[in-house]
C-alpha cells in the first residue's frame, strides 16, 4: 500500500498539487481500502465454509444440521450482520464518532473468529457468529461513512472512489475464500476459522498505522447524546438483550425459524429508520425529499441482494450437488465457487470506475443504474434454466462462471453505487444512519436469500430459478419507469 501511495503522491506533485493522493483520490481511501479488504478476507472466508460446517455430517467435521435449516441460518446471519449497522451507526452518530466505532468493531470481529476456531460445536457458532455480526456491521457502516467524509459535495470522483474501495472488498473476499476453503478442504473447519481471525488481526494492525490520514471530520460526533439520557439508553439496550435471550430460551426463536425472524426484524427496522429520518426536526425539506427518493431504491436493492446473496446459500448447495467440479482429475473445493465473483469484480471494477469518471455528468442516473442492476440480476437467474432438470454433478463449470459474470455486471451497477448514494442523500445530522439504511436493504435481501433457499431443491430448480429471476427483472423494469419521478425527489443529486 505504501508504494502505491508514494507513486500517487508523486503524480499529484507533478501535476502541481500539494495533496498526497491515492490514485488521484484522498489518501485516506488507501487506509479504508486496506481495512475493508482484511475485514472481508475474514468475513467471506468464514462465510464460504459456514453452511458446509452446519450441514456436513459429524464424520466430515460438521454439525449434521438439516440442510434447509442450515441455509436459513446462513441467510439470517448475513442479514443480522447488515442489521447491526443500525446499532453501529447510532453509536457513531451519538457516542463515539464513525472512526472510533470502526476501530472497536474490528476488535470485536477478531474475537468472534477466534471463538469459532477455538470453541467446539454450537457454543462456538453462537458466540462467534454473534461477535462477527456485531463487529462487521460496525466496520461496514462506518468505513463507508468515513469514506464519504473524504469527498466534498459535488465531487465527481466520489462514485469512482467508492468503486476502488469496492475492489478492496472483493480482493479480500477472493483471498479469504481461497485460503479458508483450501484449509477446510485439506485440514479441517477450525483451521479455516482460525485463518479468518489472523486476517482480521492484520487488518487491525494496518488500520492503526494509517488512522491519521482520515481527517478530523470522521472523529466528530454529529449528534451527541446528552449525558442525562445515557442511563436510559443503557437500560433500553440491556432490556433488548434480555428479551432476545428469553425469546431463544422459551423457543419463540429457533434455528428453524431464524431466517423468517431476520426478515421481519430487518423489514421493521428499515421502516422505523425511514420514519425517524422523515419526521426528525433536524432534517430539512430538501433532505426529506432526498430520503423519500431512496424508498424505491431500497426496494430494488433488497430484491437484488435477495438473489445475489444466494451465492452463499442456494449456489453453495448447487456447487455441492449439481456442479461438475472436476478440474483435470482434481476436485475443486465446494466453497471455491465463491471465488468466481471476486475475480470478475477485480477485472470489472477498474473498467466501471474509469467509465463513470470519463462520463462524468453524462453517466446514467443512479435510479437507472439501480434498475439495470436489479434487472440484470434477474436475467442471471434465468440463465440457470437451460441446465435445469439434470441429475447429479452434471452442470458445466464454465456455464456457472458465465452466470456469475452476469451476477458481477449487475453488482457493479448497483452495489458500490448504493454505498455512494447513501452518503449523497444523507441528511447532515444522520450521515452514518443513512448509510445504515442502505445496509438494511442488504440485510433484508440477505435474510430473504436464506428464507428463499429453503424452497430450492434440485427437483424443482426450473420453477425456482424462473420465478425469482422473473420477479427481479420485473422490479428492474418498474424502477426504470419510475426513474424521472425518483430523480425529481433527489433534488439535484444524480
Amino acid at each position: 500500500m505504501s508504494g502505491i501511495e508514494a507513486e500517487s503522491a508523486a503524480a499529484g506533485s507533478a501535476g502541481g498539487g500539494n495533496e498526497k493522493t491515492f490514485f488521484g483520490h484522498p489518501r485516506g481511501l488507501a487506509n479504508l481500502f486496506g481495512v475493508e479488504m482484511w475485514e472481508r478476507f475474514s468475513f467471506y472466508g468464514m462465510l464460504g465454509i459456514l453452511p458446509l460446517y452446519l450441514y456436513f455430517s459429524a464424520a466430515e467435521g460438521g454439525l449434521a444440521m438439516d440442510k434447509g435449516t442450515a441455509l436459513g441460518i446462513v441467510g439470517a446471519y448475513g442479514g443480522l450482520v447488515y442489521l447491526s449497522t443500525i446499532l453501529a451507526a447510532w453509536v457513531a452518530d451519538r457516542l463515539l464518532a464513525p472512526e472510533r466505532t470502526l476501530f472497536y468493531s474490528a476488535v470485536v470481529i477478531m474475537i468472534g473468529h477466534l471463538a469459532l476456531a477455538v470453541l467446539p460445536g454450537y457454543a462456538g457458532v453462537g458466540v462467534g457468529l454473534g461477535c462477527v455480526a456485531l463487529g462487521s456491521g460496525g466496520v461496514k457502516a462506518n468505513a463507508t461513512a468515513v469514506l464519504g467524509t473524504l469527498y466534498g459535495e459535488g465531487d465527481e470522483r466520489r462514485d469512482a472512489g467508492f468503486t476502488i474501495f469496492y475492489m478492496g472488498v472483493n480482493l479480500g473476499a477472493f483471498v479469504g475464500t481461497a485460503l479458508t476453503g483450501f484449509f477446510q478442504h485439506t485440514v479441517g473447519f477450525h483451521v479455516g476459522f482460525g485463518l479468518a481471525a489472523v486476517g482480521m488481526a492484520l487488518g487491525l494492525i494496518q488500520y492503526s498505522i494509517g488512522r491519521s490520514n482520515l481527517g478530523e471530520t470522521s472523529r466528530v460526533v454529529p449528534n451527541p447524546l446528552p449525558a442525562s439520557r445515557r442511563p436510559l439508553v443503557a437500560l433500553v439496550f440491556a432490556a433488548v438483550a434480555v428479551a432476545c435471550v428469553l425469546l431463544v430460551l422459551t423457543g419463540a426463536i429457533t434455528a428453524q425459524n431464524l431466517g423468517d425472524v431476520a426478515v421481519w426484524v430487518a423489514g421493521l427496522a428499515a421502516a422505523a429508520l425511514f420514519v425517524i429520518l422523515l419526521t426528525s426536526t433536524r432534517v430539512g425539506s430538501v433532505e426529506r425529499r432526498r430520503v423519500m427518493s431512496f424508498i424505491p431504491m431500497f426496494v430494488a436493492s433488497a430484491a437484488f441482494f435477495a438473489l445475489f446473496q444466494q451465492q452463499f446459500t442456494v449456489l453453495e448447495v448447487y456447487s455441492d450437488e449439481r456442479l461438475n467440479r472436476d478440474l483435470f482429475g482434481w476436485e475443486m473445493p465446494i466453497s471455491w465457487v465463491n471465488l468466481i465473483n471476486p475475480v470478475f469484480i477485480l477485472i470489472l471494477a477498474p473498467i466501471f470506475a474509469t467509465v463513470w469518471a470519463k462520463l462524468g455528468d453524462r453517466q446514467p442516473s443512479t435510479p437507472m443504474k439501480f434498475a439495470l442492476g436489479t434487472g440484470v440480476m434477474g436475467v442471471a437467474f434465468l440463465l440457470f434454466l437451460p441446465m435445469a432438470g439434470g441429475e447429479g454433478n452434471t452442470s458445466p463449470l464454465l456455464a456457472v462462471v458465465g452466470i456469475l459474470a452476469t451476477f458481477t455486471v449487475a453488482e457493479m451497477f448497483l452495489s458500490p453505487v448504493g454505498l455512494s448514494l447513501s452518503t449523497k442523500l444523507a441528511p447532515q445530522a444522520f450521515r452514518a444512519q443513512m448509510v445504515a439504511l442502505n445496509y438494511l436493504s442488504v440485510s433484508l435481501g440477505t435474510a430473504l436469500s436464506g428464507s428463499l433457499a429453503e424452497y430450492y431443491s434440485a427437483e424443482h430448480e426450473a420453477s425456482y430459478f424462473g420465478t425469482v429471476g422473473a420477479v427481479a427483472l420485473g422490479i428492474g423494469v418498474l424502477i426504470a419507469l419510475l426513474s424521472p419521478f425518483i430523480r425529481k425527489l433527489m433534488s439535484g443529486i444524480r
